[in-house]
């Protein structure tokens, strides 16, 4: 149950991510209530998934997902550098994650 809470506050945090890049470049509130309610329920779901797993292993695996998903997301939709460098890195983030869940899980 706290891998599920993990990957929904990732998820939000993603939310939060595009809604903060969109109000950055146009201050309406739809953009806003996507920025603010994604950060917010993204950190609600953090808090919950600590019931669950090891804060160590819990924060760390949602600043990774996050920092991989928004990386991805300003890839696609606001046409960011895709350079070879830049994805290895991208690839270094998710086998991190990737391999903490799967040690974590083990324990």
């Amino acid at each position: 149950m706290g891998w599920v809470f993990v990957a929904l506050a990732a998820s939000a945090e993603l939310v939060g991510v595009f809604g903060l890049s969109l109000y950055s470049r146009n201050h309406t509130l739809i953009n806003r209530v996507l920025y603010y309610g994604g950060i917010f329920l993204s950190f609600a779901l953090l808090y919950f998934s600590f019931r669950y797993l090891p804060l160590s292993i819990a924060y760390t695996v949602f600043t990774g997902a996050g920092t991989a998903g928004a990386v991805l997301l300003n890839i696609v939709f606001f046409k960011e550098s895709k350079n070879i460098k830049r994805l290895l890195s991208l690839a270094a983030i998710i086998i991190g994650v990737v391999g903490l869940q799967y040690v974590s899980s083990v324990n």
